[in-house]
């Protein structure tokens, strides 16, 4: 039987491990009540990773410093980036929302001056204890926000106008992901100079489509995140790691692209988009890609019956499993609608099914 570790570093090299990799991402709800089933502590996250035996692990450097952004009455500030949410109700549970936007008019000196961490306040040296406290599994150091530019910037100037700024390479907005970036990809760089030897791949995201296509076009693509994203992609293999990238919705059309930067794997893969289906993926980058994902969180899991979640978990591995190069997981964060059975169901099936002979 291969480690977590083994396993997640077969599948992305696309050699066929004993079983297929498991990963697990959710929302509060479902997450409150999968660890009530298996009886456990409400702060247990480990306990529930492993019950429902998911591989990977992701490991971090802590922030350390002073907060840089005062309280606003009314709304959640957060304190390192600024950024203002409430907590917005809907009919199966609810996110911390962005509803106020303190950059959305600001010119490029009111960027500069504002507040932003310093690579020094991060703890790059507490990630050896992360390793050491889980070294039989899979470990990335980064996450599907990692090297992200449209949502970030969006978060501090709104969409329409983060949009505005790549398509007119405006001053103040790009000056924002610039500052942004550098200070992301040096604390990625001291986290890699201390574990290297120890992680098994960089994540990092850029959500690039809705349902129906693309949410930018190619040239804009290639001139504002790609050259902007290779700086990630370049650290990583300097210290000799794979790369995967997460992107939500229709986001296949950029996949050539990912090839020639040197990203290795693909996350999030919404089934449902266009050109997303796991057949297609299989069959057009099935050899060159590495896939992690395709189960969808809006589709059997939430709205279905246990035998739909387990008839869509079984047709996902009869495609994506042959040859390797697949790990399964949620599309996005399981969602509070997701019935309790149907996630256990989930993660049962894989276990069942995604066996290699």
């Amino acid at each position: 039987m291969l480690t977590s570790k083994e396993r997640v570093m077969r599948a992305l090299g696309h050699r066929e491990p004993d079983r297929v990799p498991l990963n697990y991402h959710a929302n509060p709800g479902i997450d409150r009540r999968l660890k009530e089933h298996f009886g456990l502590d409400p702060r247990d996250g480990e306990g529930l990773l492993q019950a429902l035996g998911v591989d990977f692990r992701g490991v971090h450097a802590p922030y350390r410093g002073p907060r840089l952004h005062p309280e606003v009455p009314g709304v959640n500030v957060d304190p390192v980036w600024g950024c203002r949410r409430r907590w917005i109700e809907h009919g199966c549970g609810g996110y911390w929302e962005e509803v106020e936007f303190p950059l959305r008019e600001a010119d490029a000196d009111t960027v500069a001056a504002w507040p932003m961490p310093s690579p020094d306040d991060y703890d790059c040296g507490a990630v050896l204890a992360q390793c050491e406290r889980h070294a039989e599994r899979a470990l990335h150091v980064g996450g599907a926000g990692t090297g992200d530019i449209i949502n970030r910037l969006g978060r501090v100037r709104g969409m329409e106008q983060a949009l505005v700024d790549l398509i007119t390479a405006d001053p103040a907005g790009m000056l924002w992901v610039d500052r942004m970036l550098a200070i992301e990809l040096e604390v990625l760089s001291r986290t890699l100079d201390v574990a290297a030897k120890r992680v098994d791949f960089v994540w990092m995201g850029e959500d690039l489509g809705t349902q129906r296509g693309p949410i930018i076009g190619l040239d804009l693509y290639r001139s504002q995140i790609r050259p902007r994203h290779q700086r990630f992609v370049d650290l990583a293999k300097s210290h000799g790691l794979p790369v995967m990238i997460h992107s939500c919705g229709s986001s296949s059309w950029a996949f050539p692209d990912f090839l020639e930067m040197g990203i290795n794997a693909v996350d999030t893969l919404q089934p449902e988009a266009k050109d997303m289906a796991p057949a297609y993926l299989k069959a057009t980058f099935g050899d060159r890609l590495a896939f992690h994902g395709c189960i969808s969180t809006g589709g059997a899991v939430a709205f279905g019956t246990v035998a739909d979640v387990e008839r869509e978990v079984r047709n996902t591995l009869d495609i994506m499993m042959p040859g390797g190069g697949y790990c399964l997981s949620p599309t996005h964060m399981l969602q509070d609608n997701s019935p309790t059975e149907n996630v256990l169901a989930l993660y049962d099936c894989a276990k069942r099914y995604g066996q290699y002979a």
